[in-house]
């Protein structure tokens, strides 16, 4: 098996550092975490290496709630990409916006998503190249005319919500715009996070089991073998929200314009 290099974002978080731990104690894979901050993520780092210890771990630097820091991390990227793991995801209690005026959740949560996979796309055009957007069943609430919340009341519960049906719809038209791809949508296990206690919720399971299905996409044979899916536990789950296909459209058109 030739080197495989995985990109992750989101891996400073409880679910993030715990997939990208497992995938670096698998031989012949180069981990690579995105972090926002230098300092949190050089101790991801640290961990990630003692925990597996593997040295081929490394980290990026960048706010994936702005455009311009994903396409400069796409610009100095010089290597194949084969796995690309979406997983970054915040739920600010109040409204916040970006340096660009944009919704900070949308940001995080779906258009970092969709710039990742856009603008590494041409990194991953090979046989093995594949997408893995860490969604959730906690899912629901999408307004195509609102998706920034500026007319409707924000409530980082519905943002959430909102933002991780997008995450599954998103990999459904993507999968579709990029058959060379394989782009699927997972529900990780139930974690005790920052993440979830910004939302109000506990957590009744460990990292590592957290990360189990995220991981299986991402290893695992089944990650290449379907694509526009949507899993919970391992299995495929029908997406009601993925088989409205001119919302899935309209979706992808309306984030195309960021």
């Amino acid at each position: 098996m030739t080197k495989q290099n995985v990109l992750i974002t989101g891996a400073t978080g409880a679910i993030g550092k715990s997939i990208a731990s497992m995938i670096a104690l698998k031989p012949n894979y180069h981990v690579f975490i995105v972090a926002r901050n230098p300092e949190k993520g050089e101790t991801c780092l640290a961990q990630i290496k003692k925990l597996s210890e593997n040295e081929q771990v490394s980290l990026l630097i960048a706010d994936l709630s702005r455009k311009e820091d994903i396409q400069s991390l796409a610009n100095k990227w010089k290597e194949p990409l084969h796995i690309l793991i979406n997983n970054a995801a915040i739920a600010p209690p109040r409204r916040k916006e970006t340096k660009e005026g944009l919704e900070m959740q949308f940001a995080t949560n779906v258009l970092s998503y969709f710039w990742m996979t856009e603008l590494f796309r041409n990194k991953m055009e090979i046989d093995s190249g594949r997408v893995v957007n860490v969604a959730s069943y906690w899912a629901g609430g999408l307004d195509l005319k609102d998706l920034e919340f500026k007319k409707r009341s924000y409530d980082n519960d519905h943002a959430y919500r909102q933002s991780k049906q997008a995450n599954r719809m998103l990999s459904a038209a993507l999968a579709e715009k990029f058959p060379h791809i394989a782009i699927n949508s997972c529900h990780p296990g139930d974690v005790s996070s920052q993440l979830s206690s910004d939302l109000g919720f506990g957590g009744y399971e460990t990292p590592e089991q957290g990360a189990k299905t995220p991981l299986w996409l991402a290893t695992d044979s089944a990650g290449l073998d379907n694509s526009g899916k949507y899993f919970e536990r391992m299995r495929e789950i029908r997406c009601p929200f993925c088989q409205d296909s001119e919302a899935v459209k309209e979706l992808y058109e309306i984030c195309s314009t960021y």
